[in-house]
């Protein structure tokens, strides 16, 4: 890779991982989550997934990604040839792609309804609607495949054009405007949900912790949201890694980031949580709490039209940041591998996204039903597109875990990390057993007609069947080595 990709700041990969992590995940998953599995519970086994297997599986992907200097595809082909390990590793590179490209289909849709409620918000159209209103109108969006297809093409074009412009004055640049901005918005939303909501009926749901108020299904949802809410297992990350100096601190960066993303979340939690309160309204409400709940309560407040606009510009922000991240991984391939300019590279992967983006459009109003999608697999476009990340995102997490924890050797893992040898020993522990473990674990879960015993069984059988093969890998290295 040649020297002019890299970052121009020692501290751009920290801007860029965090706007690939900070997105719809912590302004809308993350909040309606807590709100479905008890509050502050799912928050603690949040925590505690993010520092066993967030962190130290951040730390690997970006270890990758700087090691190689490449794209995830790319960057693959080149360690598993330079390590002389199987080229199955290669698949890492893949799996990250295709999870990039499929993420940024639905993605960009989903992000859509922000554009639309936008223009509501700031219009006035929605001043003291009633709820059965509010929802009328969400239902129509979704009926709506012209309008949702409109709103599609604007995202994915804007989150193109920047990609386009290049790693400096897209990606750098945008991104250095972006994020502060988008920072001191969110916190101007929860000074109005402090002075206007409920804030210490907020905190008082976020911050009790009863664990025995979370479900198992929640403590796999909590472990599961500390996985995807990083970006891990979709190329981004390493794709952003491999423009990273090498005097960058992999372990400080990555506790930097993990902390920020969580910090965000919790704020959007905390300023959502005290308007929903405050407007006495259901904090249980799924997915339409971003889009249903959330406007009713800016509805009855004081300037809510003016803050609700301001809202969803953050959320349009966020979204945008991370569709950035999406974008990267599979136009740095196309630039390397077939020596395309950048924007005929983002042109191709934003058309061919966007054509994908189509069957989620239809899946909420023309194939709502009945599709060959029901008919083949029981589900909408949509859900099993969505269903295809959540396989191929967890699986890449786990391979980088194991091809860090166990292909790479000790001295190259020191070298790039940098640190105290008791952080080193804990690192290589959590990366080599304990991330593998849990992330199998998600990665079963979210698997069709996987339940009960099967799990932790068919989890077991995966990890001793993964160990055996990492050995062989090790044994086989060290015969070539001799």
């Amino acid at each position: 890779m040649s020297g002019h990709n890299v970052w121009t700041h020692k501290g751009t990969f920290l801007l860029a991982a965090v706007g690939s992590a900070v997105g719809l995940g912590n302004l809308w998953r993350f909040p309606y989550l807590i709100g479905e599995n008890g509050g502050g519970a799912f928050i603690l086994v949040y925590a505690l997934t993010i520092f066993a297997v967030g962190i130290p599986i951040l730390i690997a992907e970006t270890m990758l990604g700087r090691t190689s200097r490449r794209s995830p595809i790319m960057g693959m082909r080149h360690l598993t040839k330079t390590h002389r390990t199987f080229r199955f590793w290669e698949s890492i590179g893949w799996l990250g792609a295709a999870a990039a490209f499929l993420i940024l289909s639905f993605y960009s849709v989903i992000a859509g309804w922000a554009i639309h409620y936008t223009w509501l918000m700031f219009t006035g159209s929605l001043l003291e609607a009633d709820a059965q209103a509010i929802s009328e109108g969400f239902t129509t969006l979704l009926a709506s495949p012209a309008l949702m297809t409109l709103y599609h093409t604007l995202f994915i074009g804007c989150s193109g054009i920047v990609v386009g412009m290049g790693i400096h004055k897209g990606i750098e640049s945008g991104l250095r405007i972006m994020m502060p901005a988008l920072f001191a918005i969110l916190l101007a939303v929860l000074v109005y949900s402090v002075i206007n909501g409920d804030i210490a009926a907020a905190a008082s749901f976020l911050f009790t912790f009863n664990v025995a108020d979370l479900s198992v299904e929640g403590w796999l949802q909590a472990m599961g949201q500390s996985f995807f809410t990083l970006s891990l297992g979709m190329g981004a990350i390493m794709a952003y890694g491999a423009y990273m100096t090498s005097e960058t601190s992999l372990t400080r960066t990555a506790i930097a980031i993990a902390f920020i993303d969580t910090a965000v979340a919790m704020v959007a939690g905390l300023a959502i949580f005290a308007l929903v309160f405050g407007a006495g309204l259901d904090i249980a409400q799924g997915p339409g709490l971003m889009f249903v709940t959330l406007p009713l309560a800016f509805a009855e407040m004081p300037m809510g039209a003016l803050i609700g606009g301001v809202f969803f510009i953050l959320v349009l922000g966020a979204a945008l940041s991370s569709s950035i991240s999406l974008i990267e991984p599979v136009a740095a391939y196309l630039v390397e591998r077939f020596d395309m300019t950048r924007p005929q590279a983002v042109a191709i992967m934003v058309i061919a996204a966007w054509a994908m983006g189509l069957l989620t459009v239809i899946s909420f109003n023309s194939w709502a039903e009945g599709s060959i999608f029901h008919i083949l697999f029981e589900r909408s476009a949509f859900e099993l597109i969505e269903l295809l990340t959540n396989v191929f995102m967890p699986l890449g997490g786990l391979m980088i875990a194991l091809f860090a924890g166990w292909a790479l050797t000790q001295t190259e893992v020191k070298k790039e990390l940098d640190t105290s040898a008791t952080w080193f020993v804990t690192w290589r522990f959590l990366v080599r057993f304990v991330s593998p473990a849990a992330v199998a674990f998600v990665f079963l879960r979210t698997l069709p007609y996987v339940e009960g015993y099967l799990v932790p069984a068919a989890g077991a059988l995966l990890l001793v069947s993964l160990f055996a093969l990492s050995q062989r890998w090790l044994a086989k290295r060290r015969q070539l080595t001799q």
